[in-house]
């Protein structure tokens, strides 16, 4: 299960990344501002990965 469901979070994080880019420069964050917003939603991603990761794994 790990083989498909490692490169598929790689994925996901990296165009949640690349969405994340775009949001920061559509709404013009500071420069300043946008790694707290990288940070803040790379985190919150990978718990979400994490957490679906372990349901599928226990069910």
């Amino acid at each position: 299960m790990a083989i498909f469901f490692i490169p598929f979070a790689i994925f996901i994080l990296y165009y949640i990344n690349q969405m994340t880019n775009k949001l920061c420069i559509q709404k013009e964050i500071p420069e300043d501002r946008q790694p707290k917003v990288f940070r803040t939603i790379n985190i919150l991603i990978t718990i979400l990965l994490i957490s679906s990761y372990v349901e599928n794994l226990y069910t």
